[in-house]
This record gives C-alpha cells, structure tokens and sequence, in this order.
C-alpha cells in the first residue's frame, strides 16, 4: 500500500459526510475514486446477498481485501469468507480467505470489473470471483485461478445469462437470477 493511498484512507475516515458517496480502492499502484452506485447495482448486490446462508457464510459489502504479491486493496460490492476463516478486526481481509468475490458493473466500472479486477483476484489467488453485469443482462463466473502479475487470469468461465440459475458450487448453493436488474447501454 502506497503512504498517499494510505493518507487518503485516513481523510476519508475523518470526513464521511464530505467523502461518504464515494468508492476509492488501490488497483495495481493506481488511486480508482468513483461516485456511488446507483440503484440497480445496490440493488442487485442485495438480492444476491439475500441468497447466501448465513449459516456458514458471511456475505460482507464494504470490505477492503488484501492481496498477496499485488499493490492492491480492492473493495468489491460483496465479499463471501466462510465462518471462522478470517478473524479479527481491521478494514482489510485477506483475499483469499474469501470464498467468492463479486463486483455487480456500473457505468463507468466494465474495464476495471471485465479486465483489471479479473487479473488482480486471480494474481491474488481469489478461488472464485462473480461479474453480474446489469448491461449485458448477464453473470460471469471466474473460478481456478493461474498465473501472476499482469499474466494472471481464471481457465474457467461460465457466463450465464439472467433468468437463467448460476451454480455457486464454492457455496453449496444455485443463485436465482431472475429477479436481477437491468440497465440500459454499454458501462466503460
């Protein structure tokens, strides 16, 4: 982590009201800001958190991972660890404790949730990561991560279209996709 990200952090803690509607993260060196979601993406982000069973898992939003060998502290819209796999406090969660990681696109996130983020969690050794994609009308799921660095990526993908049930094997449980919000146009 970078000492200005650092400070930035610290700033945005002493001033919610100012810096509350706002998302920062450290990907690959770089400080990403970007407004809040809109309705649609928080949304959708509650109907798939309403399907995971607390009884195992905790299904967490706003919760900074870190990743191993990646200048990175990414906050994706939910984070799943198992019960037990990652204890005590701090805003950072090893990435991957986390059992699925998903980012639901917004407008202006496509490059960073299809691209940088796909190659961050697998150089990260994320087992599973979820892109719901609001635009497409569709899931893509990224499970066995290889690679490291910018070479990083998942061999397989499964892209399922909404309406259509997304196994969440890492899970124990089927995602019904049906209830999922659209949007209109392409994000960036």
């Amino acid at each position: 982590m970078t000492a200005v990200y650092e400070r930035m952090v610290d700033v945005f803690e002493k001033y919610p009201e100012i810096f509350g509607h706002y998302k920062i993260e450290l990907l690959r060196g770089d400080i990403v800001m970007m407004a809040g979601p809109d309705r649609v993406h928080n949304i959708n982000v509650l109907l798939i958190e309403r399907q995971i069973p607390l009884d195992r898992w905790y299904p967490l939003q706003t919760q900074d991972i870190a990743l191993p060998g990646e200048e990175s502290e990414p906050q994706p819209d939910l984070v799943v660890i198992e019960q037990g796999a990652f204890e005590g406090p701090g805003r950072l969660v090893d990435g991957p404790a986390a059992a699925l990681l998903v980012e639901v696109v917004s407008k202006n996130s496509g490059h960073y949730d299809y691209e940088i983020k796909r190659r961050i969690y697998a150089a990260g050794r994320v087992p599973a990561y979820l892109i719901v994609d609001p635009f497409a009308a569709q899931c893509v799921l990224l499970t066995e991560p290889v690679g490291a660095g910018d070479e990083a990526d998942y061999s397989v993908q499964r892209t399922t279209k909404f309406g259509d049930p997304v196994p969440l094997d890492m899970l124990g449980v089927t995602l019904d996709t049906s209830a999922l919000l659209t949007l209109p146009g392409k994000p960036r």
